[in-house]
């Protein structure tokens, strides 16, 4: 599979990512669970430990899209990484609260159901050792996410601008890539288009994307002279790569590319496009 194909379908494969990572721990800590009990020579039944390990597992999953929300809200980033890790910080007791309510309701539903019953134990000595385990749990989750971006970065390559270009009142012509361990230029008219994510700018450029640590609003400014022109609050065009405008009901409007690519156009930058294009 090639990085551009992932690339495409990324939602599709990092979900998947996330479904294999949670399916193999719960696999995993069920049968660490069985072989314990069986050592100890504790009485149990045969799903018991499979229930435990695949209810807390179901609402770590049901609670990551909130654990990335969150992340993507409040990276830890300079200049605000102090005020963003103290904000994680006081969110992870929220987390761990849903997390250990939520599996030890299912527990209580299913033993419930199969006319047996269950004991959490000692609510707070509970708690407070679930607590300590989520912790770890939510900061394996964002080492994880600051890893994979990594690594994609170093696969991708990561865009720049040129050092006699790094001012917002010396127009640039070209972008630096820095793509494992070697360098090179992309023209300025090769870019389609540039579209917000997170707080890096994706550069479309011959179906490959480039990351760039920007603002919209700054790539904007930057590169008004060069024919590009807003047309969405994620979403920045070259001109000269659309080939059709087709107005919606609604209001916006849709602009297909010459290599084929739709791409919304809001209301809100629809007056500022035709500025553009007159």
């Amino acid at each position: 599979m090639s990085l551009q194909y992932y690339l495409a379908h990324r939602l599709r494969h990092e979900t998947l990512l996330w479904l294999t990572w949670i399916i193999t721990s719960a696999t995993a800590n069920s049968i660490i669970a069985t072989l314990d009990l069986r050592r100890m020579q504790q009485d149990f039944l045969w799903w018991e430990p499979i229930l435990w390990e695949c209810s807390s597992a179901l609402f770590f999953l049901l609670l990551l899209p909130l654990v990335l929300l969150v992340e993507r809200r409040f990276p830890l980033q300079r200049p605000k990484l102090g005020k963003h890790l103290l904000i994680h910080a006081l969110l992870t007791p929220i987390y761990s609260a849903l997390h250990v309510l939520g599996m030890v309701g299912t527990r209580y539903l299913v033993y419930a159901f199969s006319h047996s019953s269950y004991d959490f134990g000692h609510w707070p000595t509970e708690m407070a050792y679930e607590y300590l385990k989520d912790v770890r749990t939510y900061a394996a989750i964002i080492a994880v996410i600051y890893l994979y971006r990594f690594v994609l970065r170093r696969l991708q390559g990561e865009a720049s601008l040129p050092d006699d270009t790094e001012t917002d009142s010396s127009p640039a012509d070209r972008f630096l890539i820095k793509k494992l361990g070697k360098e090179f230029l992309v023209k300025i008219t090769d870019i389609e288009w540039l579209e917000a994510s997170g707080n890096y700018v994706n550069l479309h450029a011959h179906g490959r994307v480039y990351p760039m640590r920007e603002t919209m609003t700054t790539m904007a400014r930057r590169l008004q002279q060069q024919g590009f022109v807003r047309v969405h609050r994620s979403i920045i065009l070259n001109l000269d790569k659309i080939e059709e405008i087709e107005p919606l009901d609604t209001g916006d409007a849709r602009a297909r590319l010459l290599s084929g690519a739709r791409l919304p156009i809001s209301r809100r930058y629809r007056a500022q496009l035709k500025m553009q294009l007159s």
